[in-house]
């Protein structure tokens, strides 16, 4: 085991957009578990567009500051433990942040099965697959034949609520930027419709992709994009709020959809938004059932891998540029 610890800083809190210059490879020496806490090697680091929004305050999380190891989740291996939940070799979750090795309670990691390919883990039976599990299935409640519209379609969470959508025998649109990502939706993966939100009046694509209106719209991005499916929206409707990538990263005059009081009256339409921890108790019966569909070749993963941990902040910034398709994640090693 080496003597210093590898880790990326956050030495400044982005005021505009996300650049190199905000972080910095550093050093440390090797953590020590206290008491109760687990060493964990860090295998795998997963990129979210809400590691942008922590740095910006606090969420569901306090916010990272500057100076700090930047905050993120990891499937991590454990080396050391003062806890019977876990021995060495156990694989687990946990907000590890970025670097080579952390120290953290055990009761702070999540024990997870040994299963190939590893990343799947991150991916498909990690947060994103379980983000796309829950907010489509418990908060938008699709029935067969209705019309769901996805945003940011193409990356980790998108990509498999649409394909999700699709098994219940729905009626799919995607959203996403670029002419190759919506082939990519409609060829690949198997949505009925793709809209490029880049191109155009994105008003006019979405009715022209859903002529029936949209009765569940899972929503990654905020702003405009959900502003236009607001519109579309059938009566009772349900939007299910994941994300606001828009409003992430140095957005010159972040706003809100308008037109949103009137509309949830005379649409009736039900707006929730939900974290997926909300939803710890399904992740046995969510991981079974996503499983069942990988498997059986219902559900296709595109998972996107950088290597080295130090090339994680350019891996970040391209995500948030929409760089990525399907889930991005760096390989720490």
């Amino acid at each position: 085991m080496p003597d210093r610890n590898r880790q990326i800083l956050l030495v400044e809190t982005p005021k505009g957009k996300l650049g190199p210059e905000h972080f910095r490879l550093a050093e440390a020496p090797m953590p020590t578990p206290k008491p109760g806490e687990v060493l964990a090697r860090v295998r795998y680091i997963s990129l979210d567009a809400a590691n942008r929004a922590w740095m910006q305050g606090a969420t569901y999380r306090s916010a990272v500051e500057a100076g700090s190891v930047m905050a993120g989740g990891a499937l991590a291996e454990i080396v050391a433990s003062d806890s019977p939940a876990l021995v060495p070799g156990d694989l687990v979750f946990a907000d590890t942040g970025w670097q080579d090795y952390a120290a953290l309670p055990a009761k702070r990691a999540v024990k997870l099965p040994q299963l190939e390919p590893l990343t799947h883990l991150l991916s498909v039976y990690g947060v994103a697959g379980l983000t796309a599990y829950v907010g489509l299935l418990r908060v938008g409640r699709p029935q067969p034949g209705e019309t769901v519209a996805v945003s940011a379609a193409a990356g980790s969470v998108g990509s498999l609520v649409g394909q999700i959508a699709k098994i219940k025998g729905c009626r799919v649109v995607g959203i996403a930027g670029g002419a190759e990502k919506c082939a990519w939706l409609t060829g690949t993966l198997g949505f009925d419709a793709a809209v490029d939100y880049k191109t155009g009046t994105l008003a006019k694509r979405l009715k022209e992709a859903a002529p029936d209106g949209i009765d569940v719209y899972f929503d990654n991005v905020g702003g405009d994009v959900l502003e236009a499916c607001l519109f579309q929206m059938n009566l009772r409707g349900r939007i299910a709020c994941c994300g606001a990538v828009s409003q992430y990263d140095g957005a010159p005059q972040p706003h809100g959809p308008r037109g949103v009081p009137g509309l949830l009256v005379v649409k009736r339409l039900t707006m929730q938004g939900f974290i997926v921890m909300d939803y710890e108790s399904e992740r046995a019966a969510a991981t079974a059932e996503l499983k069942s569909w990988v498997d059986a070749g219902k559900l296709k993963v595109q998972e996107d891998i950088i290597d080295g941990l130090e090339n994680t902040p350019a891996a970040l910034i391209g995500l948030l540029a929409g760089e990525n398709r399907g889930k991005r994640m760096v390989r720490v090693g």
